[in-house]
């Protein structure tokens, strides 16, 4: 009997992560409880046959690159909601594998299966396998997905999804915009997002704000989408509200020609020559699997994910100053890259609250404690480390300097009694990532391009940002060598500068377009380009370009070559539907339905 815990009939306190399942084989259950434990994730079962059984359950502790301790994400596998043995897991491991929970005897054929946590502090399951034999389910990848398969009856033959135009990947801003727009041009468009909403970094799950600027100079028109999807309130690291998870999702849903696929994650490419045919994509809850075929695609995962599986040519990591010529490149290349960001805050009660201890590797002390009650941008991780293949590792330092922070400050600070009825509020879970893999396109944007102004006959989305480029904090670097997890941002000035086109799709894959942080750029112009005005206005130039592709029966370097008469008119009308202007009649709106509203909000604007 194998049950992936991801697919329980309730999850009870428990949340679905799917960030690296690319990685470790699938998505998992975690115990996110801010130090509570949260209540039990349970599922009923039918067992086929009675009698004993060893009882496996993958797992992994957490904190085991930082410290041989016992790790604190424990949990307990339930059977008709009592402990199995009294086995703790999640306390040992220092990668993800099936460990045994124990024996039990199925007396009954129905029977009721539970996760219990017991501290709140991120315990994982994967799967559980209740087995005769003594033999636990493979570990290596690849023997693993065909076991899953095998044992969840999945068919061999993965149905298709539907008749597309145009399939975009990755339900962020720019691939949002990017399908919105398509759509308003008369595309079927395939909307793909691992998530149960859309945003991704300007989501409720990440709390990151729009950046940049709309509605500039050569196309004023451009940023129109944008706008519309956009949340009224802007702010790093705010309650969830402020980003309108509800308004992107109506909006799409008020497109007829767009099918969302939320909570689907595409894991697999098929190719005729150069060309994508078609991608495989996973629900992350039922395992179930979809093919979608287009003559067209859009990589808007951000870490290039399908230009990757593709075989598209990408960089990763900082270019030389010799590569391009770029004044703030380093000498020498290196594969560090911009950071990933927990974000985090808590907020003050009326009584007086405690925290458990949670020290796991890191020593703070009063010198070197963070004497804050929020944390935005600056908690910023794994500059060093592979923003794909470390991914995991750099999400959990994110937790783990929170929570080991916090804790010195509630029970070891000289600052105790002004901590003493602050209660940690949220912590992100989904991290908020800036940069990994970049697909090469025709023309590569180089710092020079932008700071020397130089204007190409494709020239297209304006960047407005400053050339915004992140390092290790050195203040926090000289307190923890090696484990900093804070930055600082050096920016450039720019004046706005039009993106070419040609970024915006691949060099080696030739149907395949890309809009956000993963376009070509060099590390350098990635500082400017990657705020999320900009790559969603990246997005509703694909859309406009994959309409043009489409009906002149073409691919995105035809539409260059050939057509680009009619981007730069598509470009100058823009793809808005809704006047945003009065924001009362917008708020009157939404108890209507997007249809009906007729509305424009001015941009918010961080800058």
């Amino acid at each position: 009997m194998f049950i992936e815990a991801e697919s329980f009939e309730n999850r009870g306190g428990w949340v679905v992560d799917q960030q690296f399942m690319d990685l470790m084989g699938s998505s998992y259950l975690m115990a996110h409880g801010l130090g509570k434990p949260v209540s039990d994730a349970t599922t009923r079962v039918h067992f086929p046959k009675l009698g004993e059984y060893n009882v496996y359950v993958r797992t992994y502790d957490w904190t085991s690159p930082w410290t041989s301790a016992e790790g604190p994400g424990k949990f307990q596998v339930t059977i008709n909601d009592r402990p199995l043995n009294a086995h703790i897991l999640g306390v040992q491991s220092d990668t993800w594998e099936w460990q045994k929970a124990g024996k039990i005897n199925i007396t009954q054929p129905i029977v009721k299966i539970g996760l219990r946590d017991l501290t709140g502090f991120n315990g994982r399951c994967d799967a559980i396998y209740f087995t005769m034999d003594d033999l636990p389910p493979p570990n290596e990848l690849e023997s693993l997905d065909a076991f899953r398969k095998e044992q969840r009856g999945l068919p061999k033959t993965i149905p298709e999804a539907g008749e597309f135009d145009f399939v975009v990947i990755g339900g962020g801003v720019a691939g949002t915009a990017a399908a919105i727009t398509a759509s308003r041009m008369g595309l079927q468009v395939a909307l793909i997002q691992d998530r149960p909403v859309l945003g991704g970094n300007n989501s409720s799950e990440v709390r990151v704000h729009l950046g940049g600027r709309i509605k500039v100079d050569p196309y004023p028109k451009l940023g129109d989408v944008v706008n519309e999807i956009a949340p009224l309130r802007g702010g790093n690291a705010q309650p969830g509200d402020y980003y309108e998870d509800e308004k992107k999702l109506e909006m799409v849903n008020a497109e007829r020609n767009i099918r969302l696929f939320l909570n689907f994650r595409a894991f697999s490419v098929e190719k005729d020559g150069s060309n994508i045919r078609r991608v495989i994509a996973r629900n992350i809850e039922t395992a179930e699997e979809l093919g979608f075929s287009a003559p067209l695609f859009a990589d808007c995962t951000g870490d290039g994910t399908i230009g990757y599986l593709a075989g598209a040519d990408f960089a990763m990591g900082r270019e030389s100053k010799a590569d391009f010529n770029e004044t703030t490149a380093p000498e020498t290349p290196d594969k560090m890259t911009m950071g990933a960001s927990v974000q985090w805050y808590a907020r003050e009660g009326d009584d007086a609250s405690s925290f458990p201890e949670f020290a796991y590797g890191l020593d703070f002390n009063d010198d070197n404690v963070q004497k804050v009650t929020m944390g935005e941008w600056t908690w910023e991780t794994g500059m060093n480390f592979d923003q794909i293949s470390d991914f995991e590792r750099i999400r959990d330092y994110g937790m783990l300097v929170v929570y080991s922070n916090w804790s010195y400050l509630k029970n070891r600070s000289a600052y105790t009694e002004e901590y003493k009825k602050r209660e940690l509020e949220w912590i992100a879970y989904i991290a908020g990532k800036r940069e990994s893999r970049r697909l090469l396109g025709d023309l590569i944007l180089t710092e020079q391009d932008i700071t020397n102004f130089v204007v190409y006959p494709d020239a297209s989305v304006p960047t407005t940002w400053t050339i915004d480029l992140h390092y290790p904090d050195p203040k926090n670097k000289e307190h923890f060598p090696g484990a900093e997890f804070k930055s600082i941002a050096v920016h450039k000035p720019i004046h706005p500068y039009p993106v070419p086109y040609r970024c915006f799709y691949s060099r080696n894959v030739d149907n395949l377009f890309m809009a956000g942080r993963n376009i070509s750029v060099t590390h350098v112009a990635l500082g400017t380009v990657r705020v999320m005005r900009t790559t969603g206005m990246m997005g509703e130039v694909v859309g406009m370009a994959a309409s043009i592709a489409t009906k002149n029966n073409t691919n995105p370097r035809g539409v260059y070559q050939n057509h680009l008469d009619q981007l730069h008119q598509l470009m100058s009308l823009g793809a808005g539907r809704y006047n945003m202007e009065n924001l009362q009649i917008y708020n009157l709106g939404r108890t209507l339905g997007p249809k009906k509203m007729d509305i424009r909000i001015p941009p918010y604007d961080k800058e």
